[in-house]
């Protein structure tokens, strides 16, 4: 099977697309002092015992296995996903909630959807 090359230039375009915003989520971090020293996707599977209290429909409190990770994660990895690209089924808001819930010492996160 041979793949066109505008097949290649879409995906080419997509995937530079999203390094653009993975890239602008960490910048975003830096620039106030903080960098986030995971990526996105590891981040994103270190709060994976929060996705009960992020759920849209019928949210739990946050398990102490989510607030656990929400403090090792740290702040600027947390506001990287808040801000990043969208994840499905988790609620934004949801999430720059859960350092209160978990009575962590952060400064809020500021949502830039």
């Amino acid at each position: 099977m041979e793949i066109g090359a505008a097949t290649c230039k879409t995906a080419r375009a997509r995937v530079s697309w999203l390094v653009m915003l993975l890239l602008a989520a960490g910048l975003a971090g830096e620039a106030a002092g903080q960098v986030c020293t995971s990526t996105f996707f590891s981040a994103l599977l270190q709060l994976t015992p929060c996705r009960p209290a992020v759920t849209p429909f019928s949210p739990a409190p946050p398990s102490e296995a989510c607030c656990n990770a929400v403090k090792t994660l740290g702040q600027p990895c947390l506001c990287q996903l808040v801000n990043g690209p969208p994840i499905t089924g988790v609620d934004r808001n949801m999430a720059m909630q859960l350092p209160g819930k978990c009575t962590v010492n952060f400064e809020p996160c500021t949502s830039r959807v």
